[in-house]
């Protein structure tokens, strides 16, 4: 699985400059990657104003990521604020080259920061596949409520082998540098504990609020060892590589699923 991560500076509640600016970037992107993942709230940062700032369900950015993902021929995701139905949401698409379309809107929305005050919560994750490997994809906040992203495991009693709710763990964010220790902590920490690869992308520069972020995105193994930190305070286009190979190896040597606890949310 080869995958791309755009870590970039967002221009605060500016949908037009920011579309230019990552088209330059997955432009800039060469060879084939089946994946490409843009930051949280990639079109105006982490806004919260949505009544100005909202695109409709089906708005621009979205006719925006089909016309890229069909033109590079990978995947394509990344959050925008939605109006639907009358209600805002932090909303993730999940675009493939052939126009399909998944959303998860977010679960946990940061109160401190009064998102709770102007976005309505999410209720449903989502599991999406690219070929063999299943995908995982949530937001920001959600990334300090392990619960919610718990990788089940099942025995096939047919042919005995093992099944996980998804091979890869995404979170896409605008993590503030403040907190950037607990980042890079609860993401290793969601590695280990749902031995699944985990990909933690973070925006960089100055917000509208004043608010810093270094960017520190990781793409991490299942055993919780860090194989790719981009560069802190910098754009930067990283591709990286998942073995298929060593996820499976490593989930049946330990396979610590067999003594999890069983629950529902």
């Amino acid at each position: 699985m080869k995958l791309t991560i755009i870590q970039a500076q967002i221009e605060w509640e500016n949908r037009e400059k920011n579309i230019q600016h990552f088209e330059k970037l997955i432009d800039s992107i060469i060879d084939k990657t089946d994946l490409i993942i843009l930051p949280e709230m990639f079109t105006t940062g982490f806004t919260m104003n949505p009544k100005k700032y909202a695109e409709s369900a089906d708005g621009e950015t979205l006719k925006w990521l089909k016309f890229k993902s069909k033109e590079k021929q990978s995947v394509i995701t990344g959050t925008i604020a939605v109006i639907d139905n009358g209600c805002f949401y932090n909303r993730l698409y999940w675009v493939n080259p052939i126009g399909e379309l998944k959303t998860y809107d977010k679960r946990h929305l940061f109160s401190i920061g009064s998102e709770n005050q102007f976005y309505k919560p999410g209720s449903e994750k989502i599991i999406t596949h690219i070929n063999k490997w299943k995908f995982c994809p949530l937001i920001c906040y959600d990334l300090r409520f392990p619960v919610w992203s718990r990788n089940r495991f099942q025995i096939n009693n047919t042919n005995s082998k093992a099944n996980w709710d998804y091979d890869v763990l995404i979170y896409v964010a605008n993590w503030p540098e403040i907190r950037i220790y607990a980042w890079k902590q609860l993401l290793i920490a969601r590695a280990i504990e749902n031995q699944s690869y985990v990909i933690g992308l973070n925006r960089v520069g100055i917000d509208g609020n004043g608010i810093k972020h270094s960017g520190d995105s990781l793409v991490i193994n299942p055993k919780g060892e860090v194989i790719y930190h981009l560069k802190e305070n910098q754009e930067q286009v990283q591709n990286a590589i998942l073995d298929w190979e060593y996820l499976e190896k490593f989930r049946k040597e330990f396979p610590v699923g067999l003594d999890a606890d069983n629950f529902k949310i």
